[in-house]
């Protein structure tokens, strides 16, 4: 039997004398053993156990390992580095897992196109269409897309910030295992991140998303009050379009999620260019300021019109409706405000118009509207849209009408193809069912609801 030394400990338990706690009891520690050769703790003791600290459940390792080291890189330096060096730096994280031929490609504005973004370390090639390339299928599928190419694997992993879709990062590697998957996938994530703080801070992302073509003043205040346009969650999805994309003026949107609440406005302004732009900033401004005071759907609205007519007088308005969703148990409540009715689609169809009560647009100091309600069933899609999608005429003079874009709903996509797919393509296919053309403003906006709850995300899963 080996040779052990034994110290001795003080133990928690002492010994009373004469009724009072008057000394420490010495006693033998079985786990104070230690075998001659073995490292020990401080004092002599025994092996530091790291997993058994004091409110540490037993087992648990916070050992840094080379994925948390790869990662924790980006993560500590990415509080001071300057946008110009996410790409060299991403590309010698890259290459220390034996990456080669790295890419970044960002979404383009209308939606289309992936933008090569330039740096050191990277291949900036073409820009790739959305639809038929190997990068646009990760963007939208939001999955691994893996091509075996003579000497390697080229993979396209999507950029997600959150469930919106910013861009793909390309990479060949020798050989794909699971975890370079798991690894780079994660990895990506945090390049996403990247790409959307860091864009607070630099117009450089914003040019490459440009791919060349000018934005009027009008789109560029449009762009800088647009929430993301897509949105994924267990419980419910979202995506939007708006064209023409460079020259936006009229039309915007808004949308929160608060709890279990989905809040959504959709408005279009009067006139066009800057002086549209400028209407429709006072009126999402006053909705955020409002929606935010957590006011009634009611209250909501006389709130915007007050604000409308304080700042632009009578003869100025908006046409809106605001909407909030209960996402646990599929609620609609909406208010009208001039605006065209939201269509619901079900399955492939178009099963009813959500029309009701309506008042004044914003602006015309209308009655308090009626709060109309309806019931979603689960997978429901609801589609609300500005009137430049109608009212555009075709060649030949005729007016593109709600029945021809109920038509096209009805054709456009399989059903199992997520809300961010079916706007994009049924914007492509009612732009290609009215010529070509977009005189006005044209905006479209999908709500799909899932119901059930989101609380198993809040559970990690060690």
């Amino acid at each position: 039997m080996p040779r052990v030394h034994r110290r001795r400990v003080f133990c928690a338990d002492r010994v009373r004398r004469g009724g009072e706690v008057s000394l420490w009891r010495s006693c033998f520690d079985p786990a104070a053993l230690v075998f001659p050769g073995q490292p020990i703790g401080p004092a002599g003791g025994a092996p530091v156990d790291r997993s058994r600290r004091p409110g540490r459940p037993v087992g648990v390792d916070l050992s840094e390992g080379f994925g948390e080291r790869l990662l924790g890189q980006l993560l500590d330096r990415a509080h001071e580095l300057p946008a110009e060096q996410i790409a060299p730096l991403i590309a010698e994280e890259i290459a220390k897992i034996g990456g080669r031929e790295v890419s970044i490609h960002l979404q383009d504005y209308e939606q289309l196109m992936l933008a090569p973004l330039p740096g050191r370390g990277l291949v900036v090639g073409e820009a790739l269409p959305i639809d038929g390339s190997r990068a646009g299928e990760a963007f939208l599928s939001k999955h691994v897309v893996e091509e075996p190419q003579p000497g390697g694997v080229r993979m396209y992993l999507p950029l997600l910030d959150g469930s919106d879709e910013v861009g793909v990062m390309s990479l060949t590697l020798d050989t794909v295992e699971e975890d370079d998957r798991r690894l780079l996938g994660r990895l990506a994530g945090l390049v996403a991140d990247m790409v959307v703080t860091k864009s607070n801070y630099t117009d450089e992302f914003f040019k490459v998303r440009r791919l060349g073509k000018p934005l009027t003043v009008a789109a560029e205040i449009q762009w800088s009050l647009l929430p993301p346009l897509s949105m994924n969650t267990p419980q419910v999805s979202v995506a939007g379009v708006l064209e023409p994309a460079h020259e936006i003026a009229g039309d915007s949107l808004d949308y929160a999620l608060n709890g279990n609440i989905l809040h959504l406005a959709i408005i279009d302004a009067m006139g066009h260019e800057l002086n549209a732009a400028v209407l429709a900033t006072v009126a999402i401004g006053a909705y955020r300021h409002a929606r935010r005071a957590e006011i009634g759907l009611a209250e909501l609205y006389s709130f915007m019109d007050r604000a409308i007519d304080a700042q632009f007088g009578p003869d100025q308005f908006v046409t809106a409706q605001m909407l909030r969703l209960d996402v646990e148990t599929g609620r609609l409540q909406w208010v009208n405000a001039g605006h065209a009715a939201p269509l619901l689609i079900r399955g492939h169809r178009v099963i009813r118009k959500l029309e009701g009560p309506t008042t004044l647009p914003v602006g015309f100091g209308g009655a308090e509207p009626q709060v109309s309600t309806i019931q979603l069933s689960k997978d429901d899609r609801v589609m609300f849209y500005t009137d430049g999608l109608t009212e555009e005429h075709r060649i030949g003079g005729e007016q593109f009408g709600e029945t021809r874009m109920i038509n096209t709903i009805e054709r456009t996509g399989p059903v199992t193809a997520g809300v961010g797919a079916m706007a994009r393509e049924l914007s492509q296919s009612l732009m290609r069912e009215r010529g070509g053309t977009t005189s006005d403003d044209a905006t479209l906006f999908l709500i799909e609801w899932h119901g059930g709850s989101a609380d198993h995300l809040a559970v990690p899963d060690l």
